[in-house]
């Protein structure tokens, strides 16, 4: 064996040795039906675009509708057609299969709108991840009407 495939051994045994300790009642899937309509009591942490980053300290990452890797983020902007509004949109960033590099980019509609950019982001924020995929796809979907 040489040194590169001990080194890549230790790395591999520390990274199962290191893994965090699973919470109590985290091996339950969640009931997203009952999250959706309000009906649970304690839903989970990270069915919305916030709490998915808070939860996982980065983005979540989509399969688009297209086969290919996104990643989300929101951008806020003056809305033209109404003064002292702010309206939040996605920008859904296309990696290459590999994830070695930005390939593409697809934005959504407005998807929130806030007094302040503040409010706008938060807004954008507690979205649901199946609504940020729906836009995703949305989005894809429009881009492909434009190439046509």
């Amino acid at each position: 064996m040489n040194d590169d495939d001990s080194t890549y051994d230790e790395l591999e045994r520390r990274a199962l040795f290191d893994l965090p300790e699973e919470e109590p009642g985290e091996d339950t899937a969640p009931d997203l039906l009952g999250e959706l309509r309000g009906d649970v009591e304690e839903p989970s942490k990270d069915v919305t675009l916030g709490g998915y980053i808070d939860l996982h300290d980065r983005v979540p990452a989509f399969d688009g509708s297209d086969g290919q890797p996104y990643t989300v983020d929101i951008d806020v902007v003056d809305d033209d057609a109404e003064p002292g509004t702010y309206v939040a949109f996605l920008m859904f960033i296309r990696w290459a299969e590999t994830g070695a590099g930005i390939m593409d980019h697809a934005e959504s509609g407005d998807v929130a709108r806030g007094s302040t950019e503040d409010e706008a982001r938060q807004a954008a924020m507690d979205l649901s991840l199946y609504e940020i995929k729906a836009e995703l796809d949305s989005a894809i979907e429009r881009r492909r009407a434009l190439e046509d």
